[in-house]
């Protein structure tokens, strides 16, 4: 019986790598904050594996072939995909796989009903997996990651409600298919509101997002499957701010726990409302 030691949503903005200097201090005092927190509750909790939920925007499939959930197979995990590299920011990172945990991870979803794809090759990373990895420092961390891709893009998409489902056939998954005393942590990486390349390009949606960070972190799964709506989101940035739905197909593995916050900031030019929520996850 594996352990869920870890658990988070955290935001990917690309912005915040590549402007970072060009923030107001404020602003970058919330973010170090907020990604030194993650890290230090990270080393704390020591996982072997990082399974990453996070969105794909059409960097690995096909419109008329596209995947809800496609897991990442490969033994080493390299990015940022070339086509990002100046649009991110960010250093070129080679992170460590894990074949066999995203292989029972599968197999392990079949089993419950859920299919999801999988590929072996070295998949495309945009901010999506590149962000958290260089941030975090998760290439020199010695922490397998499986990233998990998954469609908040070509509409029907999940929606909160199957988001959750998953989430839950995931930490069943862990609990009872992978190996005695194996630690694993659970990211949702995505958000928070902003509208990528849309009409509301600059547009950030402040009361959204204050009010997402409280309800994950309440622990109110009741409320957050009622109110976190595809309609919400959209109107809070169409194309974008659905990426929260990784942080539901995490709350879906851990079940109902209260979180905290690490705060809140806006700048322009990240596009993009920045903050996180983790949930203690050592006591369980």
């Amino acid at each position: 019986m594996a352990e869920i030691v870890y658990a988070a949503g955290i935001p990917h903005a690309p912005a915040i790598v590549g402007l970072f200097s060009k923030a107001p201090p404020e602003t970058q005092k919330v973010v170090e904050d907020t990604y030194n927190g993650l890290v230090r509750e990270l080393k704390a909790a020591q996982p072997d594996v990082l399974i990453i939920f996070a969105n794909d925007h059409l960097t690995n499939s096909r419109i008329s072939a596209y995947p809800d959930f496609l897991i990442g197979m490969a033994e080493k995990h390299a990015g940022p995909h070339e086509w990002f590299k100046p649009w991110i920011g960010c250093r070129d990172y080679v992170a460590k796989g894990s074949p066999e945990v995203a292989a029972a991870l599968f197999r392990g979803m079949t089993k419950r009903g859920i299919r999801m794809n999988a590929e072996r090759r070295n998949l495309n990373f945009d901010d999506n997996i590149s962000v958290p990895v260089t941030l975090m420092d998760l290439d020199t961390s010695g922490i397998a990651i499986v990233p998990v891709l998954q469609n908040c893009t070509v509409p029907p998409f999940p929606d909160q409600h199957r988001c959750y489902a998953v989430g839950q056939a995931v930490g069943d998954f862990i609990r009872n298919d992978l190996p005695v005393g194996m630690r694993v942590g659970l990211i949702g990486s995505g958000g928070l509101s902003h509208e990528p390349g849309g009409a509301r390009y600059y547009f950030i949606d402040e009361e959204f997002d204050r009010w997402f960070l409280d309800l994950c972190a309440s622990g109110d799964h009741r409320r957050l499957l009622k109110e976190l709506t595809i309609e919400r989101m959209e109107a809070s940035g169409s194309g974008g701010t659905a990426e929260l739905l990784a942080w539901v197909v995490v709350q879906g593995a851990i079940g109902e726990r209260v979180g905290h916050s690490f705060g809140y900031t806006i700048h322009k030019d990240f596009r993009c409302g920045v903050g996180a929520v983790s949930w203690p996850m050592m006591a369980a």
